[in-house]
């Protein structure tokens, strides 16, 4: 059974948007895929830090979340992720934001993704994708931080050739 997916991307250490587009080539080979606007943000954590690229990928995959869960982790070891510090720099982050309507709640899984309500790197990419969509019966076009954003659009859908 296809389940619906939503993954945030985000780079902002060597060349952010090849490997971004590196990476959503790879999950394209799970399923169909669709990549919102590509943006940079600031970073969430510490400011001593470059700016991060940002974008939402659409997955239709039959793989069940644990399954994609280790996809995502063994895609950022391949880029070479090290985490050197919380909300720190990385070469490659891959966040299960949603699956399907599903609520998962596990020592290893927590969708919908923890914060993402708060995020403007990860709700603007995600009404790209979906300017409808809602989490858990809220609409994200109605949040402040659709009003208040701070990032800036780098490239549209096309920045990844499938």
């Amino acid at each position: 059974m296809k389940h619906l997916t939503y993954i945030g991307l985000g780079s902002n250490l060597g060349d952010s948007e090849q490997i971004l587009a590196a990476a959503a080539k790879k999950l394209a080979a799970l399923g169909p895929v669709q990549v919102s606007k590509l943006y940079q943000s600031p970073p969430m954590g510490p400011q001593d830090q470059p700016h991060y690229h940002n974008a939402v990928l659409q997955l239709e995959t039959d793989l069940e979340p644990l399954d994609l869960l280790d996809t995502l982790q063994a895609l950022e070891q391949e880029a070479g992720r090290v985490r050197l510090r919380h909300w720190g720099e990385r070469s490659l982050d891959l966040d299960l934001l949603l699956y399907g309507q599903k609520n998962i709640k596990n020592e290893r899984l927590i969708v919908p993704h923890v914060g993402i309500m708060e995020r403007d790197f990860v709700v603007i990419p995600l009404l790209d994708l979906d300017p409808t969509l809602q989490i858990e019966g809220q609409s994200l076009q109605q949040l402040d931080v659709v009003k208040h954003s701070t990032l800036t659009v780098l490239a549209d859908s096309s920045w990844v050739q499938f």
